[in-house]
């Protein structure tokens, strides 16, 4: 009996492990820095740690284009990244904390969720070939930024990643091909949106809101720009991404008010189709 219950205790403590050691990586145009890794000021990871996962800036920045380009990560390298909630952010300048942006309050796209084939880690990549800048950003060529990925999971938890970059010409920038953006076949995406409570009309016994679904599947599916534009798959809900996670107050935790609206997921089709139309592959 005492046996068992050691066992089982240890089991306990390795799944937890997997847990709170999860990670992931921007494989594409890179990242600070390797923070894989548990350390006597980052028991549990660095990577928990706004807002770029215990890396300081670099003055070694990506070149990036001044129009916009491709962003690719891998999510699944430790346990509990199935079903995650990934949000894109850019900072600008180098005012901040270490020589790096003051804030990270510019959504580059809207939130979006991942379904990865398993709990367990999993080596697959996803790759956004073509993010734009935020609406309303103006840079030029040599202005420095810093690009932010978060990863939600499941357990409420954060991970955080960047990559500094100096914005410039296209033809500067490393090409993107299908080597370095590419996304593999087993992770799916699926548009986050909000729904008005008020759907459920005034006589609903439901205490949550029924998620419409797309009146033209086939249409939403090809509609590949949605995904980085402020309109949903159907016309009824709108999207309402977190700019940071530290600056929204009176929500949900996946960036949308409480008060009077339910968080739905939308059509979900392979990141695939997504990268190869616009490769043109």
């Amino acid at each position: 009996m005492f046996g068992s219950t050691r066992t089982m205790a240890f089991a306990l403590v390795v799944s937890l492990a997997g847990v709170v050691n999860a990670h992931t990586v921007i494989t594409y145009p890179g990242w600070r820095g390797d923070n894989l890794k548990t350390n006597e000021e980052y028991p549990f990871g660095m990577q928990w740690s706004y807002p770029c996962g215990g890396i300081p800036p670099t003055d070694n920045r990506t070149n990036w284009p001044v129009t916009g380009g491709a962003i690719a990560m891998q999510p699944g390298w430790f346990r509990g990244h199935k079903d995650s909630f990934i949000y894109i952010n850019l900072g600008l300048g180098t005012d901040g904390p270490g020589g790096g942006p003051p804030n990270m309050s510019f959504p580059m796209t809207p939130v979006f969720q991942i379904q990865g084939p398993s709990d367990n880690p999993y080596p697959g990549t996803f790759c956004l070939p073509q993010v734009p800048l935020p609406a309303d950003v103006s840079v030029k060529v040599g202005d420095l930024a810093t690009i932010q990925v978060i990863e939600t999971l499941k357990h409420g938890g954060a991970l955080y990643n960047c990559v500094d970059i100096v914005f410039s010409l296209p033809e500067d920038v490393a090409e993107v091909n299908a080597t370095n953006c590419f996304n593999s076949t087993d992770i799916d995406f699926s548009y986050v949106y909000s729904v008005p409570t008020e759907l459920c009309g005034p006589s609903s016994n439901s205490t949550s809101c029924p998620i419409p679904e797309s009146s033209d599947t086939a249409s939403a599916t090809s509609s590949r720009a949605q995904l980085f534009t402020s309109s949903s798959p159907t016309g009824s809900a709108t999207c309402a991404p977190c700019p940071t996670q530290t600056q929204c107050p009176n929500t949900n935790g996946n960036g949308n008010s409480v008060s009077g609206l339910a968080e739905g997921l939308g059509v979900g089709f392979p990141l695939g189709v997504l990268a190869l139309g616009a490769l043109g592959l």
